[in-house]
């Protein structure tokens, strides 16, 4: 009799069990997962993304159907992709995730900014799991220990990960039922970015790339780009981050987020996973998709933007900066420029208003210099290392300043300004060295940086003082106030860019003995500078 009742109970448990395995629980419901005592529940499904398990996924396969694939080959060592709900940034994320179908990677690490909560570090995750309605991820907690021993900004915590009373923060929970689709099974490392300054930025993706020693880990940034801006403004200014991006120059991109000159609301994000990449061998990065909000919803009066982006280790190396030239009619129109703001900011003592030029290649965001001599002596020297304006302005701009501001000099006179003679030179991207043996004398110039510590020399400055490449790197550290092996320096960028120089008299003009840069907002500086 006891035996026919435990067949009975044990037929009823297995009925139970299969019941179970056929009814819908939502897998994000308290203690589905044993062993994991702490776990982030869900705080957008339902709104950003549906929280039913079979809506969600009819509407990921759907969007991932409707990505054109992107031809990569090569490693994908890390992605972008926006975080805006599904119904609006879905179509571009899901050209990121079609990328890494049929790829496999045993770790995700998931980096997203801060919306709702304000703290000053990097935050890893301190718990077990996150959940969405497709099931739990656990946590790599071994990497997210050993991630917050490595950086010095970065710490084991739940700040940016749990719910405030503002709201839950949306930014990496978003990302992750893409993955669960994708990639199957993995461990998650998650981490919110309460800073997302340039030394943040560069701690964690230096962090990251000493940790990372295989090739199973991906690294996910969560950015959307502009906002709420009207749709061809929002074009405009997302189209200069995405160029920056396929460029390197993740240094602009970061002193241009920081002065709201772009934008993008995971720039720290982006920034870290460029700066991890590098180091980890990634030598293309590949803009796959970019819309905006504009594009997915029809209201285009004030739109956010999204791209989707991978970074790519491939055979076929870096790509080459792209040749930049100007025609004779447009240096002739920079240098008119350049002289015309100096003796307006001189006589009138404020910023002048030129009229709108119709060159693109003008109006394109370029860094530059402008150099004053006057009987052949250095005068002055201003300029803008980063592409935050239009060329006609930066030279605008730079020009007023260097007559002005030069802290070596004292403030052109107006005696002073028929003398004067002009020479600007226009910046490629900044991009980092990876080896010195880059550096071409002649060819390059260079910009130090090592925390608040940054100086910059042009090209032609090592050619006229007969400089090789050593003495070129110290003499740029010198310029920087470091000392003169700074640039052996682990701590130390070292960024290269050309120029394409020209001046009023010379085709081969001589060269500047050393030059000041500008990274504060030109159209904050100038104007400060120089009141109407």
């Amino acid at each position: 009799m006891r035996k026919i009742e435990m067949r009975k109970l044990k037929g009823m448990m297995i009925m139970i069990a299969l019941l179970l395995s056929i009814v819908a629980i939502p897998t994000w419901s308290p203690g589905v997962l044993a062993g994991l005592e702490k776990v982030r529940q869900p705080g957008v499904a339902g709104s950003f993304y549906p929280a039913d398990p079979q809506a969600l996924t009819a509407m990921m396969d759907d969007l991932l159907a409707r990505a054109a694939p992107t031809a990569i080959p090569g490693q994908i060592l890390a992605v972008a992709a926006p975080h805006a709900g599904y119904p609006y940034s879905g179509p571009i994320a899901a050209y990121t995730y079609a990328a890494l179908k049929g790829r496999s990677y045993k770790r995700v690490v998931v980096i997203a900014p801060s919306h709702y909560e304000a703290f000053s570090f990097t935050s890893v995750y301190d718990g077990d799991g996150y959940a969405t309605p497709l099931g739990t991820v656990a946590v790599d907690k071994e990497f997210a220990r050993k991630l917050a021993k490595t950086g010095e900004t970065i710490r084991l915590s739940g700040r940016g990960h749990e719910p405030t009373s503002r709201g839950a923060e949306h930014a990496l929970e978003v990302q992750l039922p893409w993955l669960q689709r994708v990639l199957g099974n993995f461990e998650l490392v998650p981490v919110v970015m309460g800073d997302q300054s340039y030394e943040s930025s560069r701690d964690l993706g230096t962090a990251l790339a000493k940790l990372i020693r295989d090739n199973d880990t991906l690294i996910v940034a969560s950015s959307d780009l502009s906002h709420y801006h009207a749709y061809k403004d929002a074009v405009r200014m997302d189209q200069q981050t995405l160029h920056a991006v396929e460029k390197w120059d993740y240094l602009s991109m970061s002193r241009n987020f920081e002065m709201r000159v772009w934008e993008a609301c995971g720039g720290g994000p982006i920034v870290t996973a460029m700066i991890a990449a590098e180091r980890m061998g990634a030598t293309q990065a590949k803009v796959m998709r970019y819309a905006n909000s504009g594009d997915t919803s029809g209201d285009r009066s004030r739109v956010v933007g999204y791209g989707a982006v991978a970074l790519v280790k491939a055979d076929a190396g870096q790509v080459a900066d792209e040749p930049f030239s100007l025609t004779a009619d447009e240096k002739k129109q920079l240098l008119s420029i350049a002289r015309t703001s100096v003796e307006h900011a001189v006589r009138q003592g404020k910023v002048w208003e030129p009229a709108e030029v119709t060159a693109d290649a003008l109006n394109a965001p370029r860094g530059a210099f402008v150099t004053l001599r006057e009987g052949g002596e250095l005068r002055g020297c201003i300029g803008y290392t980063s592409a935050a304006e239009p060329l006609y302005l930066t030279v605008r701009d730079t020009a007023a300043l260097a007559a002005l501001r030069d802290p070596r000099f004292h403030a052109v006179t107006e005696p002073e300004l028929p003398r004067l003679q002009y020479e600007i030179s226009v910046l490629s991207p900044l991009r980092r060295v990876r080896d010195v043996r880059e550096i071409q004398i002649g060819q390059h110039g260079l910009l130090m940086k090592n925390g608040s510590s940054e100086g910059l020399l042009l090209p032609q400055v090592p050619v006229e003082q007969g400089w090789d490449r050593t003495h070129f790197l110290e003499q740029t550290c010198v310029k920087a106030g470091m000392q003169r092996d700074c640039w052996q320096d682990h701590n130390t960028d070292i960024f290269l860019f050309t120029a394409l120089v020209f001046s009023e008299n010379r085709s081969q003009p001589d060269a500047p003995p050393g030059a000041t840069s500008k990274s504060t907002p030109p159209e904050t500086q100038a104007r400060d500078l120089l009141p109407r």
